[in-house]
C-alpha cells in the first residue's frame, strides 16, 4: 500500500526531529568533521593531571567513541531516509522492490527493508 501524502509528512517530521535530536548529543562531547559532515570526532575530555584524573579521561573517551559510532551510524540512516523521501523513492524495500507497510514505517522511519525481507536477512522465522 502507497505511503499517503500526510503519512508521508509524519514520517518526514519524525526523521528530522530525530536528526536534531542525534546532532544536538553528538555535538555535546564531539566536534563535527570539516571535511565530512556526517563525521564527528570525540573531544578527549580534560579533567585534571592526577593519575585518577587521567584514568578517568580515558575511560570517558572510551565510552564516548562508542557512543559516537552508534549515534553517527543511526545519523546515517536517518539522513538516507530523509535523502530517498527527497527523490521520491522512500517506501520502497532495498532488497524485493516492494512497498514497505506503512506501519512499519511510521514505527521504524529508517527502515529500508520489508518485513519479509528483513525475517529473511535475521534468520527469524
Amino acid at each position: 500500500m502507497p505511503l499517503t501524502p500526510q503519512t508521508l509528512q509524519t514520517i518526514e517530521a519524525s526523521l528530522l526531529a530525530e536528526k536534531k535530536r542525534l546532532e544536538t548529543e553528538l555535538g555535546q562531547f564531539a566536534k563535527k568533521n570539516p571535511n565530512n559532515p556526517e563525521d564527528y570526532n570525540a573531544e578527549f575530555p580534560q579533567i585534571g593531571t592526577s593519575e585518577e584524573d587521567n584514568a578517568s579521561e580515558v575511560a570517558i573517551y572510551s565510552d564516548n567513541l562508542t557512543l559516537e559510532r552508534t549515534l553517527e551510524s543511526s545519523l546515517r540512516d536517518v539522513n538516507k531516509a530523509l535523502r530517498l523521501l527527497a527523490e521520491g523513492k522512500y517506501g520502497t524495500c532495498l532488497h524485493c522492490g516492494a512497498d514497505i507497510d506503512p506501519k512499519r514505517l511510521i514505527a521504524r522511519p529508517t527502515s529500508s527493508s520489508c518485513i519479509g525481507c528483513k525475517k529473511a536477512l535475521t534468520g527469524a522465522v
